[in-house]
């Protein structure tokens, strides 16, 4: 690793089992303008976090769909996302293909999260710093972003293989729900 990437690599804040790992990307926290990414839907076609501009959203990032932590905590923001209503949009990233995406969201019945797909560029991994170097995945990691595109909440969950703070997220989408249009 060279130039720019070396720059951005920040060790020691997530484990994986317990082994630490290294994130690569830009760091954000809370105050910061959320970055625009572009990922991959379902569909193939591109989406882009100002696609949701004028929303509160809720950005959790995981490994993969397919495993059992992943698979639990986008159930828990399928269900909470049909109770905050149509002023939330819950996406949730990852470095599966939209085939498997599609699949996976159908199969579990998660139809008020979005799926976005981050292989192809890692565009939303490195603008967020949640891009796992040595696995090319993404660190367990959640965001809410106001209407406003400032980040009103940011965690990156230490261990990978632990749940992130629901609650913590959800009061930042709710309080970011109160704030004015």
């Amino acid at each position: 690793m060279i130039g720019k990437e070396a720059e951005k690599r920040r060790a020691g804040l997530v484990t994986l089992k317990g082994n630490p790992v290294a994130l690569l990307g830009n760091e954000v926290k809370v105050g910061d303008k959320a970055p625009d990414f572009e990922a991959v839907g379902e569909d193939m076609k591109p989406v882009r976090l100002s696609d949701f501009r004028g929303k509160v959203a809720i950005i959790a990032s995981v490994p993969s769909l397919d495993t059992p932590v992943c698979d639990i905590e986008t159930k828990k923001f399928n269900e909470a996302a049909g109770k905050l209503g149509s002023d939330v949009a819950v996406l949730v990233l990852s470095m599966d293909l939209p085939f498997a995406q599609k699949r996976w969201c159908a199969s579990a019945g998660a139809s008020n999260v979005k799926a976005l797909s981050d292989h192809r560029k890692a565009e939303f991994g490195m603008a967020y710093g949640v891009l796992i170097e040595e696995l090319r995945l993404l660190a367990r990691a959640v965001f809410v972003v106001g209407r406003d595109g400032i980040v009103r909440h940011a965690q990156i969950v230490k261990e990978t293989a632990s749940e992130p703070d629901y609650e913590a997220a959800l009061a930042a989408a709710r309080e970011a729900l109160k704030a004015a249009r």
